[in-house]
């Protein structure tokens, strides 16, 4: 681990409001997980006891204590899920990988978890794959599921895919929609923005199906540009503490109606993309 690097997210984040879970977002998603010695420097470097830093690394559900694999797969077992054979969902999943709920495969490839709701029960059962839904997962289709982990979940086809669906979202800092009916990407309304780079600025408007990487924009934006991303109404910047596993960019957090959380990484050509249905990742 390096303690150097930990005490730069220390730097740039303590002070601020909620600047621990600040701290503590950058370092999981530095090392994939919250190590012991990383809790150890934050807990010197601001003053917290480590009964307060392990308060809140274990309250909050997005945290873990333990290495996690390349790939979190997720089943819900919550009641409507359950009543729709969640468990034998759950059953085949342990048997596949070989690890029980909370557990690594050997190789650090996988990690297997079940939650109680992800907010989405007409859905049930419901596998979550790297922010990537699966709605009405059948036992049989679990084995695929975890072939399409393996290979990549990048690869998306807008029609017949069941993981991308419609989200409504707002700005996490003024809470009115982001979505304009006059404007359609994929024959849905599409997410209005404002971006500003390299002196440019202008509306960037993004598709508001997730899992679709379709935009249209005011200007060309060259790829692997980190763009700088506001709210058309408050003009809020809308930026996550949380900075992006695949390539270091900031993420950009969008509110989803009736709970939840939506982030993408603000790098123009960069898919990473984040759904939280229980909203803990802010």
């Amino acid at each position: 681990m390096d303690s150097a690097a930990i005490e730069q997210i220390i730097e740039t984040y303590h002070g601020e409001d909620g600047g621990l879970i600040s701290i503590l977002e950058v370092i999981q998603d530095k090392y994939s997980y919250l190590p012991e010695e990383a809790l150890r420097i934050v807990s010197a470097r601001t003053g917290r006891s480590m009964v307060d830093v392990y308060g809140v690394a274990t309250f909050y559900k997005t945290f873990s204590l333990e290495q996690r694999g390349k790939h979190l797969i997720s089943c819900c077992l919550g009641t409507a899920c359950h009543v729709r054979s969640a468990p034998k969902i759950a059953d085949e999943l342990k048997r596949l990988l070989g690890v029980e709920a909370g557990g690594t495969t050997a190789d650090r490839e996988f990690t297997l978890e079940t939650v109680n709701c992800l907010g989405a029960c007409a859905l049930g059962p419901i596998v979550v794959v790297d922010g990537h839904y699966f709605s009405h997962v059948q036992r049989s289709e679990v084995e695929e599921i975890v072939a399409k982990a393996r290979d990549g979940l990048d690869r998306v086809q807008i029609e017949g895919d069941d993981r991308v669906f419609p989200v409504e979202v707002s700005c996490p800092r003024c809470n009115r929609s982001l979505l304009d009916p006059e404007v359609l990407i994929d024959d849905q309304p599409s997410i209005r923005v404002v971006v500003a780079f390299a002196r440019k600025h202008g509306s960037l408007r993004l598709s508001s199906l997730y899992g679709s990487y379709n935009i249209k924009s005011d200007h060309e934006i060259p790829l692997e540009t980190v763009l700088n991303i506001f709210c058309p109404h408050c003009h809020a910047e809308l930026r996550s503490p949380t900075h992006c596993p695949r390539c270091s960019a900031s993420m950009v957090p969008m509110i989803i109606k009736g709970g939840g959380v939506v982030q993408i990484c603000s790098r123009h050509g960069c898919k990473e993309h984040r759904l939280d249905l229980n909203g803990v990742n802010l």
